[in-house]
């Protein structure tokens, strides 16, 4: 999920678009759980904002934002609402 992402003036990268797609896919899995579907993980692409040989360095798709000048790292909204899923082993609001 690719979406513009901007470090505002707190040091912070707030990306709903890429929270809910990440939520809406999560909730699809627990669908098809519940259908007998044998699930056995679910991964999120990707966890650092990366270069993509399609596309280079020129669209965002991880939940921590990359600095690629510093290296500097963000944990952007995404990855902190992911984090909350993780430890509680469940979707969260």
């Amino acid at each position: 999920a690719a979406f513009p992402d901007e470090v505002d003036a707190d040091n912070k990268v707030d990306d709903p678009a890429r929270l809910s797609y990440i939520k809406r896919h999560l909730e699809m899995v627990n669908k098809s759980i519940q259908i007998g579907v044998p699930m056995k993980g679910y991964f999120v692409w990707s966890l650092f904002d990366n270069f993509e040989w399609a596309l280079g360095y020129s669209k965002r798709f991880g939940i921590i934002y990359v600095d690629y000048a510093t290296q500097e790292r963000i944990v952007k909204s995404s990855g902190l609402w992911y984090r909350d899923v993780i430890a509680q082993n469940r979707v969260v609001k």
